[in-house]
């Protein structure tokens, strides 16, 4: 959260109101430097145990290696926790904790542990504890009424922010290829930041032209929320008018920019649109002359 949400300042500020803050993770975040305590996790390759994902795959995960020092599972972990609290939790292994999920999710019907441990992966719904699950759902009609389903036409919700004079571009944030979300541990990788090892803003060749910005030369971006420095890339990818960040950086955070404003319906913050101004950065040398 010190690195993904919006209104980065705002969000630190907050975590930094915190009477006690406990952070699990496997590296000291930007979010565990907040933190009171700091439990050391286990990473994917260690963990045992499923993962569920959006294409609806039950996927038994198991390790290959031990979790290094004083490192943890980190069901472990939280259990441990409830009971300093005074729960009476006495999960023994993750095979405990799924059965009780499968207890309380339909999603689960007729996948158990021990089937998944034959299987490695089932996908859910499934039918019966034989079947394989259904890769596709809604293939012979729609869970309503009629069977069909129903479709609405809906208006364009204009964003919050638009550019103005004082904030003419519009930014939008996002991932690139070698560096994943907020670069936790992409950006740990030697071999991907080796690739990409320096905050860097893209913008349309026109946009360049027109600022007077040599490609590679550091430039300020700033919105109502604060302002960021960066080098400035030429990309035929990003339009006239627009400036895009990856959101990666630690030393130059796109979020610190960011409209924390909600969507009515979603309530996801507007991370993809507000309004901005780009301008080079003056060097010494500029400046003496």
């Amino acid at each position: 959260p010190a690195m993904s949400d919006p209104d980065q300042e705002h969000a630190r500020e907050a975590l930094a109101k915190l009477e006690h803050l406990v952070v699990q993770d496997i590296f000291l975040t930007e979010t565990a430097w907040h933190a009171d305590v700091v439990f050391p996790a286990s990473a994917h390759a260690e963990k045992w145990g499923t993962f569920s994902n959006t294409n609806r795959q039950v996927q038994m995960a198991r390790p290959v290696l031990d979790p290094p020092g004083e490192a943890r599972q980190d069901w472990e972990l939280v259990q441990e926790i409830a009971r300093r609290i005074g729960l009476d939790w006495n999960y023994s292994h993750p095979k405990d904790v799924f059965t009780e999920m499968a207890q309380v999710m339909p999603s689960l019907n007729n996948i158990t542990w021990d089937r998944l441990d034959r299987e490695d992966v089932v996908t859910y719904p499934c039918d019966a504890p034989d079947h394989p699950g259904n890769e596709i759902i809604f293939a012979q009609g729609f869970p309503t009424e009629s069977g069909r389903a129903k479709i609405v036409p809906t208006d364009i919700v204009p964003p919050d922010e638009l550019p103005d004079d004082q904030y003419p571009m519009i930014l939008t944030t996002g991932r690139m290829l070698e560096h994943w979300h907020t670069g936790a541990m992409t950006r740990r990788a030697s071999s991907l930041d080796d690739l990409e090892p320096e905050a860097v803003a893209g913008l349309n060749k026109r946009d360049i032209d027109r600022l007077g910005i040599e490609p590679g030369s550091f430039i300020t971006v700033s919105t109502r929320r604060g302002e960021i420095t960066l080098k400035a890339r030429q990309d035929r990818d990003v339009p006239e008018g627009m400036v895009f960040i990856p959101f990666c950086f630690a030393e130059a955070a796109a979020n610190i920019l960011t409209n924390p404003q909600l969507d009515p319906f979603g309530k996801i913050p507007e991370f993809k649109f507000c309004a901005a101004k780009v301008e080079p950065v003056e060097t010494e040398h500029e400046a003496a002359e």
